[in-house]
């Protein structure tokens, strides 16, 4: 019996792995009004708040809609707050992590299919990078109406990519969206840190000259 063909191309998630931590970003904004659970709290437990996101990353409300509902939702939490710029309140201590960043660069100069699937939030997310010059494609869940961890997004950020699930390893720092991506066929990778994740990259991907002689 021959072994099953190793992964050979890499979708990432962008907050949190293009990124400094969402949840520090979002910890530190809730410290900030006082609370520094909350902001996480509503969006996780908070029926209603975790609604909102729902409908938000997958492009059913915009913007201001999402900022209004979220606004009356820290009120019913005993925060008074006003809506208007709350989205760029909760991203403030977001950065960019060059090595991450890096590790994208060094994939594709290997010959590697490399694209992103991202959760979308708010309209100035991705300001400051250039998705289509860093990735083969790019998959943003309001785009096409579905959120990981569905199983749709996952095969959608594929089929752009023009690779298979099995193909495909997928980076994300959220627990659940890698098991998710399993349940589709992906492999993969939970991210804690650049270096970490290009070890454990580098263990499951097939060596570059396999990956440079599939089609694209």
């Amino acid at each position: 019996m021959t072994a099953p063909a190793r992964p050979h191309a890499v979708l990432f998630d962008f907050g949190g792995v293009l990124t400094t931590s969402v949840i520090e970003a979002f910890t530190a904004f809730g410290a900030s009004i006082g609370a520094p659970g909350l902001p996480l709290e509503i969006l996780s437990r908070d029926p209603e708040g975790k609604a909102l996101l729902v409908d938000h990353e997958s492009g059913r409300i915009g913007h201001a809609a999402f900022e209004a509902g979220y606004a009356e939702r820290l009120r019913a939490h005993g925060v008074a707050i006003e809506a208007e710029g709350l989205i760029a309140r909760m991203q403030a201590e977001m950065r960019p992590d060059p090595e991450t960043i890096a590790l994208v660069a060094d994939l594709r100069a290997e010959g590697r299919r490399v694209g992103l699937l991202s959760n979308s939030f708010g309209d100035d997310c991705y300001a400051g990078f250039d998705l289509a010059s860093m990735f083969d494609a790019v998959t943003i869940s309001a785009e096409i109406g579905v959120r990981k961890p569905s199983r749709r997004a996952y095969l959608a950020a594929c089929e752009r990519l023009g690779t298979a699930p099995e193909e495909t390893v997928m980076v994300d720092d959220l627990p659940h969206n890698i098991e998710a991506a399993a349940r589709v066929g992906l492999a993969g990778v939970v991210h804690r840190d650049a270096a970490r994740t290009r070890a454990e990259l580098a263990a499951l991907l097939a060596p570059p000259a396999e990956a440079t002689s599939r089609p694209a």
